[in-house]
């Protein structure tokens, strides 16, 4: 398999390991053909997007046992779907990224330049 790619076109970094996240539940916002919904954005949370997203129908704070999903917090990484990430950008709810750790298909979906306006990397 080949190495995957970030959105600066350097090696893809994980994401985080603790909660365990990616598509593969292997810390990596890793993508593919099973992946519908494009979860390539590695993004920290916050208490605005956490609530933004709840309220659009994606509770990302609640735990779910039976899924080993422990319900994420503010500061945690987690890899978002690049639609909810794009769309929480446009209300003014986006939360910061690790342009490291995001993979470079988010590019066909968001611009490069809106993605480093919520870097948590010091970028040009």
């Amino acid at each position: 398999m080949d190495k995957a790619l970030n959105v600066l076109g350097s090696n893809l970094i994980d994401c985080s390991v603790s909660p365990m996240t990616g598509f593969y539940r292997d810390g990596c916002c890793k993508t593919g053909a099973e992946d519908f919904g494009t979860h390539t954005v590695c993004a920290q949370m916050t208490e605005e997007f956490l609530t933004y997203t709840k309220s659009k129908g994606n509770d990302l704070s609640t735990p779910i046992p039976v899924y080993n999903f422990p319900g994420l917090k503010v500061g945690d990484f987690w890899c978002l779907c690049a639609f909810r990430w794009k769309e929480a950008f446009e209300a003014g709810k986006a939360p910061n990224v690790n342009l490291n750790a995001t993979h470079e298909k988010t590019l066909q979906f968001i611009k490069l330049e809106d993605l480093k306006k919520h870097t948590i990397e010091n970028v040009d």
